[in-house]
């Protein structure tokens, strides 16, 4: 199949199907005659791999990790467990992050009277050296 094949098949855009295999995550494709780049079942496995990793945050060197930890079918799976715990530790990081973020925003929403914009809470605290 074509790129513009795999591309919908796996609903990946297809210039980040080019990326993919300039960076190594994606085997350089044979080509046909006329220079097209053809692609098989395996290569839209892997690209779902990769689409599904990134949809769960993974980065794309964990992705590598991933990739090559899978091929070796015969390893234990520790490893893989070891970065999805750590991937999971850093996406409960994020949450709590993001949850600190949320209850400062709701502060100063909730303190907003709607005066002037001199006296705005929002502002305020957007300029304050204090909030960050």
């Amino acid at each position: 199949m074509r790129i513009s094949d795999l591309a919908k098949r796996t609903g990946c855009h297809l210039e980040t199907v080019r990326y993919y295999e300039r960076i190594g995550l994606l085997p350089e494709p044979d080509r046909s005659i006329a220079g097209y780049r053809q692609y098989g079942e395996t290569d839209v496995d892997r690209l779902h791999f990769i689409v599904r990793s990134r949809a769960l945050g993974f980065h794309l060197d964990e992705i590598k990790s991933l990739l090559t930890l899978a091929s070796e079918s015969n390893l234990s799976c520790r490893e893989v467990d070891a970065l999805a715990r750590n991937h999971l530790a850093q996406v409960e990081a994020k949450q709590r992050e993001l949850a600190a973020l949320a209850k400062e925003l709701h502060h100063m929403i909730d303190t907003c009277h709607k005066d002037t914009r001199e006296t705005c809470t929002i502002l305020r605290g957007l300029s304050s050296h204090l909030a960050a």
